[in-house]
């Protein structure tokens, strides 16, 4: 049997990062954050505690890492040029691939969801994207990663940049708040609603791109 390659090495390792950060965003999600330790990550991952430091080498690394995942699982498809403008055109794949993702990945972002909006993790969030951050994901380039602050920005400027183009009164901080709140609320029914075959959904989602393409 011949050696394993550097390739095969790694591809190892970033199927085990996965395996660990799947198992640990579900007990996060459904028995808290910091009720979770290590050990019990480790023992469900089906790995010792010891092996669990050559990935990951605390719980807040740990936390940090499905946070970046999560991020940019998400938001990959928003700037596909990857040129820090958001046009209609990438608005509307953006939203319609959001939707796609809501209904193929249900329970991934139920868990995340659950995570999310644990007060204690709600603190944590924001340490995981320090300006000078050099994380990058298993298997992504680095120009692959993206801050919640880089993405507020394409959105804050996509909806200032329609107030040029309004006839009318347009307030573009509102609508964006407005644009925020439908999507949040549109993903927690999508995320939580019986688990069936809706024309209704696609009719929402078709009125949010209509509201604010």
């Amino acid at each position: 049997m011949s050696p394993r390659t550097p390739k095969q090495f790694q591809e190892i390792r970033e199927e085990k990062m996965t395996l660990i950060m799947d198992v640990a965003l579900e007990h996060f999600a459904k028995e808290g954050y910091f009720s979770t330790t290590i050990n019990h990550i480790a023992r469900h991952a089906g790995i010792s505690k010891g092996l669990m430091y050559n990935y990951f080498d605390s719980k807040e690394a740990l936390l940090k890492a499905i946070i970046h995942r999560s991020v940019n699982e998400i938001y990959k498809y928003l700037d596909i040029n990857r040129d820090g403008y958001l046009n209609e055109t990438e608005f509307e794949f953006f939203i319609r691939k959001i939707d796609v993702l809501l209904k193929e990945k249900k329970y991934f972002f139920r868990l995340l969801m659950q995570l999310l909006i644990q007060n204690d993790v709600k603190d944590e969030f924001p340490k995981a994207f320090p300006e000078s951050d050099s994380f990058i994901h298993p298997g992504h380039e680095p120009g692959d990663n993206y801050y919640p602050t880089q993405i507020l920005k394409m959105f804050t400027d996509y909806f200032y940049r329609k107030k040029e183009e309004k006839d009318r009164p347009y307030d573009p901080a509102g609508e964006l708040e407005f644009f925020k709140t439908v999507m949040l609320g549109y993903s927690v029914k999508a995320l939580f609603s019986a688990d069936k075959k809706d024309d209704t959904e696609v009719k929402e989602i078709d009125k949010i791109i209509e509201l604010f393409k």
